[in-house]
C-alpha cells in the first residue's frame, strides 16, 4: 500500500478535528467521562481493526486514550489508517 504525501495528509486532516499528524503518524486523544468508557471504545474499536488487520497503538490513561495510526510495514500513513481513523471516530461517537 502507497504511503500518502504529507500534504494530502495534512489537507485530510482538515476534515477530522482532533487528528494530527506527528511524527510520521495520525495522532488524536480522547478524553470520556470514566475509565470504562474507554474501555469500551477500546473494545469497539478493537473489531473493525482486527477485521481490517489494521491494529493501532493505544496510550491508555484513566479517562483519556490517545490513537496512534501509521502502516508500519509501508513506513508511513496509508489509507489503512485513513480507514480505521473513520472507524475510531464512529466508535467515539456511538
Amino acid at each position: 500500500m502507497a504511503v500518502i504525501a504529507d500534504a494530502e495528509i495534512a489537507q485530510r486532516l482538515l476534515d477530522h478535528p482532533g487528528w494530527a499528524y506527528q511524527d510520521g503518524a495520525l495522532v488524536k486523544k480522547f478524553e470520556l467521562p470514566g475509565f470504562m468508557d474507554v474501555v469500551r471504545l477500546v473494545n469497539d474499536v478493537a473489531g473493525p481493526a482486527e477485521a481490517a488487520d489494521h491494529h493501532p497503538d493505544m496510550f491508555i490513561n484513566y479517562r483519556r486514550i490517545t490513537f496512534t495510526l501509521v502502516t508500519h510495514d509501508a513506513g508511513g500513513v496509508t489509507e489503512k489508517d485513513f480507514a480505521l481513523l473513520g472507524e475510531i471516530e464512529k466508535a467515539a461517537a456511538g
